[in-house]
């Protein structure tokens, strides 16, 4: 029996001229796998029991004992045969046009010139290893709104970070003015946070269904520093311990990576879900972690043993989109689509009480005894997180609001919502600051 692949739609450019030039794995036949072909051969599905996210799993055969790869051998290799077969019942990518000459010749040579891989490790995975894409430019005046979806401020409360298409807008929280724009990011960002110094700020977003990553920003010059994570699906959120030294993030891949902030370098991985990993939240010292997910839980995990699972909450039965901290960290908050927020126990994952809201609950954030909620009532609130009492509710919004995040310093909280609207509120009245549309150059009809 042959390896089947499902390769879909376009290719990415190659990037390398067919000439005399060797053909990199890294960065031309990577790309490829990346983009077409891991949707069907990748840790989530692998059709026909092969899988092509990373080089030491591409060489491996699947159910036949065909070779998908012979080194030197083009027509020896499944992985080629079947792009260029003419029966277009075998042919690849099925259902769909038959791919450039040019993106077969690529593979055809890199192949005869041994299938050699210049990627480093050879089980990372391929989207780790493939070179930092350079994304589109944002418009330069945005012919419509789009959601906000992630906020944050700056440390010292002077910007305010909202997420935008293919860019970080910067804005003054004081006036609502736009101050500058940060490009070169993901499609769409869902999670935003900046260091304890201030000075990276943590980007996470992608493209829903084709790819995911977390961008560290130089926040002074706006320059990429590195992409910690590249991944086959949006990444949902990014969070600094409170003293800097880790750094956690989640996403569609139901994945939660853990980050040495000091070397880059990775320190462990969660794979405790089994869907969509939509928020995660350190305690007060960074040696637990709480997480949020499709799959209906919400857990804690213990990071001083490489984040073996300590609490699992059980009772909301429906999707969970929010997770946060007691100020005490032996309690923790979580939200999500039955419109409450829930607070039950690490210790026995028992429930100890809930808040009830007017529509489903999106994102949670604590500051210090401060508990910062919104949803889909078109509302933020503002909880005393000791006794779960409401102290404000944010009201103006003319949409669902999907992101919320605080000050303590300068006393104002800020919210976004899927209209692209901001708006900025101080914290102790209640009353709104400002309010714009986090859209540049756009002219509301």
């Amino acid at each position: 029996m042959m390896i089947r692949f499902a390769i879909v739609g376009s290719l990415l450019c190659a990037g390398s001229a067919l000439g005399d030039d060797a053909v990199s794995f890294r960065k031309d036949i990577a790309p490829i796998l990346l983009k077409n072909c891991q949707g069907c051969h990748g840790p989530k599905e692998a059709k026909s029991k092969y899988r092509v996210d990373s080089f030491d799993r591409l060489m491996k055969p699947g159910a036949s004992d065909d070779p998908a790869v012979t080194a030197g051998k083009p027509d020896a290799s499944e992985l080629y045969k079947l792009l260029v077969v003419a029966d277009n019942d075998e042919r690849m990518p099925k259902k769909a046009d038959a791919l450039p000459a040019a993106q077969v010749a690529l593979v055809k040579k890199w192949i005869e010139q041994g299938a050699k891989y210049d990627g480093g490790e050879a089980s990372l995975p391929l989207a780790q290893i493939v070179p930092a894409v350079e994304h589109p430019k944002a418009p330069e005046a945005y012919a419509r709104p789009v959601p906000v979806t992630a906020v944050a401020f700056s440390g010292d409360g002077q910007s305010l970070a909202v997420g935008g298409y293919h860019e970080v807008t910067i804005w003054n929280p004081v006036d609502g003015k736009l101050v500058r724009r940060i490009g070169n990011v993901a499609q769409r960002t869902y999670g935003l946070a900046f260091s304890g110094d201030g000075q990276t700020l943590a980007v996470a977003g992608g493209a829903p269904g084709e790819m995911g990553e977390v961008r560290l920003i130089n926040f002074a010059d706006g320059k990429l520093i590195a992409v910690l994570v590249s991944s086959t699906d949006v990444v949902f959120d990014v969070k600094y311990s409170r003293d800097g030294k880790l750094l956690a993030t989640c996403g569609a891949d139901n994945t939660i990576r853990m980050f040495d902030t000091g070397s880059l370098t990775p320190k462990f991985s969660i794979n405790n879900h089994s869907d969509w990993v939509t928020a995660i939240a350190f305690n007060g010292d960074g040696t637990r972690l709480a997480s949020a997910s499709r799959d209906k839980t919400a857990k804690v995990f213990d990071l001083t043993k490489s984040g073996e699972m300590i609490g699992s909450y059980l009772d909301h039965n429906e999707q969970v989109y929010g997770v946060a901290f007691h100020p005490d960290n032996d309690k923790v908050f979580s939200c999500g689509r039955d419109k409450r927020i829930m607070l039950w126990n690490v210790a026995d994952s028992k429930r100890v009480g809930e808040m009830g809201l007017g529509g489903e609950v999106y994102e949670l954030a604590l500051d210090g005894e401060s508990l910062f909620a919104c949803g889909s009532d078109n509302s933020a609130r503002h909880y005393n997180a000791k006794d779960r009492s409401q102290k404000k509710q944010f009201s103006g919004h003319k949409d669902w609001v999907y992101a919320i995040a605080s000050h303590s310093g300068s006393k104002r909280a800020a919210s976004g919502s899927h209209d692209g609207e901001v708006r900025i509120w101080n914290v102790e009245d209640g009353k709104e600051v400002a309010a714009f549309s986090a859209a540049p150059g756009y002219a509301a009809k």
